[in-house]
């Protein structure tokens, strides 16, 4: 060993006090000079309080404050009065209320007299501080849907810019309070809430920057601006202006009648054109694909052959209750998008569809819980009762939405280098997250040719999979001669959740012809099972027992892994590639408010769930980078 000195201390005193190092110590570390690896956070990109006012007209009155508050960690009561605390803290959330009246109808219940001009606005306050049943019925008469239209016009006429722009800096203030580097992110955005003929068009505009730029403009609000090109315009306003950093998320797609994905004509009659991808690939890198109002990864009349593609399917209409044709659903969710994003690609040279995908709750109660176990709704009038089930939370065409109908969905998990804005943000750009329907399922997801089935029991598994592949998010490009896509996968339980029965791969791709196509393939699973004749994996079985709204890890396996390569590869061909994991059955939220709360549910309410995680996809394109 060479010995040397401690700077500052004599060779002599340094070897006295046992300091001398070795000159090579600076390199004991194998890690040390790397840039950190990726990690993983757990985050809501979809979550609103009191400031929107459809949460406030429906009774919540929990504010931007205690919406951080739950998330990271702390005990809060609900606008019901019941104590709610998450299991274990999220590492980021966007409070994203609505633009649209943002919190306007607070400025009403406080009495402020810019507010109260209007004959109508001034009873709405008096209503507000009367009876309980006038509340009541002010709730009521909010819910009617042309008489919140008429109230948000109304809202909007009473304040001018200067006053809104006072209540986004309070929003943002109060994230920039709660923001925590390292330990607890707030990312700051809003929702644009476009939903003509009531068509869901929503987005939630995400921002990389704090809020010294995010605070020089105001949210865009829909009414006037309905159109997608209208928010990307202020999107590139934005960046141009301030030199900060935007993008925008697309609500989950099910209930947009569909308009979500087209892929000829668009809303407003306008064709997709090669302007129109180019604009869409740019801002919107990632797509909600599951949360509270039902899951939109795939429709069990669009892959018939995938017997786990009916999960919380919501398919009755819009919000405005115009119902639902069958042509319409392949423009909803989102495996059918990605395979019209390929075709688009081959057509116009952009892939307006390459999206990522993630989950978020869409809850208006300003609580991010949507564990089976600790769900509490969509808003206030469906906090744990034994009645809520059977509450009506709205109509779609002549089917009546009920409260059983709440999905238990879901987070986004991000793989990133730090817990803090900037870094959380670049991850969600590159794509290189997931979405789960709840359990914090940990998944990583590489494409690369040359993977070994050794390297699924590597204990470094994602320094291979960085060093060999691509992450979820990228893409493979020109495949070398005689090499076929390889995949490395792996997934691990939920720490204190369900054991793992399988993961499958969903490939799409499109053919010489101009046709899409998909398959779903089996690659690990738990147990001794084989794939028998039919081509299928027998079931995992179940341990679920319903009196007591329990289940075991008995079956399952706490971790998976494997390398899968794609026995029908085609080099000429466009594909992608996302991995779908799947729990054990376990007891769905109903199951517990029966056995907690002695609920009671018609015999077609499903008591049994089996939770997912639905990883952003890895493409693969003929054509060099």
């Amino acid at each position: 060993m060479i010995e040397r000195a401690i700077p500052g201390i004599s060779k002599a005193a340094s070897l006295a006090l046992g300091l001398a190092v070795s000159a090579a110590a600076h390199s004991y570390s194998p890690y040390g000079g790397e840039a950190p690896s990726t990690r993983l956070f757990w985050g809501d990109t979809h979550l609103h309080s009191s400031l929107s006012s459809d949460a406030f007209g429906l009774g919540v009155t929990l504010g931007p404050d205690q919406a951080f508050r739950f998330a990271a960690g702390e005990n809060v009561e609900t606008s019901g009065g019941l104590k709610a605390r998450l299991s274990r803290p999220l590492d980021f959330v966007v409070l994203a209320d609505h633009a649209e009246s943002l919190g306007l109808m607070n400025l009403v219940a406080a009495g402020d007299p810019r507010m109260l001009a209007d004959d109508e606005v001034r009873y709405w306050h008096r209503m507000l501080h009367g009876s309980r049943e006038q509340q009541i019925a002010f709730r009521r008469l909010f819910l009617d849907r042309a008489t919140r239209q008429t109230a948000f016009s109304k809202l909007n006429a009473a304040a001018d810019d200067e006053l809104k722009a006072t209540v986004w800096q309070q929003s943002l203030a109060s994230a920039e309070s709660h923001n925590r580097p390292g330990v607890f992110t707030t990312l700051l955005g809003y929702e644009w809430t476009s939903a003509p003929g009531g068509s869901n068009l929503h987005r939630v505009v995400v921002f990389r920057d704090g809020r010294d730029r995010v605070g020089q403009a105001l949210p865009l609000s829909s009414r006037g601006h309905a159109q997608p090109d209208e928010l990307w315009d202020t999107l590139e306003n934005y960046e141009r202006d301030t030199g900060g950093q935007v993008l925008a998320i697309p609500h989950n797609g099910n209930l947009s009648n569909g308009l979500m994905f087209p892929d000829a004509e668009r809303y407003g009659g306008e064709s997709v054109d090669e302007r129109y991808v180019r604009r869409r690939s740019r801002w919107e890198p990632v797509v909600e694909v599951t949360q509270i109002k039902g899951d939109g990864e795939a429709h069990p009349a669009l892959s018939p052959q995938d017997p786990f593609a009916s999960y919380e399917t919501w398919d009755f209409g819009n919000f405005e209750g115009v119902p639902k044709t069958p042509d319409m659903l392949r423009f909803e969710y989102a495996r059918p998008a990605l395979q019209t994003g390929l075709k688009l690609e081959s057509e116009l040279g952009t892939n307006p569809y390459a999206f990522g995908m993630i989950g978020s709750t869409d809850s208006h109660t300003a609580l991010a819980a949507v564990a089976e176990n600790n769900f509490f709704g969509k808003h206030s009038g469906v906090e744990p009762t034994p009645q809520r089930g059977e509450h009506v939370m709205g109509r779609g065409g002549k089917t009546v939405v009920k409260g059983w109908q709440q999905a238990a969905s879901g987070y986004a998990a991000v793989w990133a280098q730090a817990n803090d804005r900037a870094s959380l943000w670049d991850a969600i750009k590159r794509r290189e997250v997931y979405a789960t329907t709840g359990p914090r399922i940990t998944v990583r997801f590489f494409g690369g040719w040359d993977f070994s089935p050794g390297d699924a029991v590597a204990p470094d598994i994602a320094r291979r999979g960085y060093a060999s592949g691509v992450p979820m998010g990228g893409a493979l490009n020109q495949a070398p001669a005689g090499k076929s896509a390889t995949f490395l996968v792996a997934a691990s339980k939920d720490a204190i959740g369900a054991n793992l029965d399988r993961i499958q791969v969903v490939k799409g791709w499109i053919d010489e012809t101009g046709k899409t196509h998909e398959q779903v393939f089996d690659v690990v699973w738990s147990g001794a099972r084989e794939i028998g004749e039919d081509g299928e994996l027998p079931p995992v079985g179940s341990t679920v027992d319903l009196t007591t709204a329990t289940w075991t890890n008995a079956i399952g396996s706490a971790h998976l892994a494997g390398v899968w390569r794609d026995p029908d590869f085609d080099p000429s061909q466009s594909s992608f590639y996302y991995l779908r994991v799947l729990e054990i059955p376990t007891p769905r939220w109903t199951a517990y408010d029966a056995a907690r709360l002695g609920a009671a549910f018609d015999e077609t309410v499903a008591m049994t769930t089996v939770e997912r995680a639905y990883t952003s996809p890895i493409w693969y394109r003929p054509d060099p980078a």
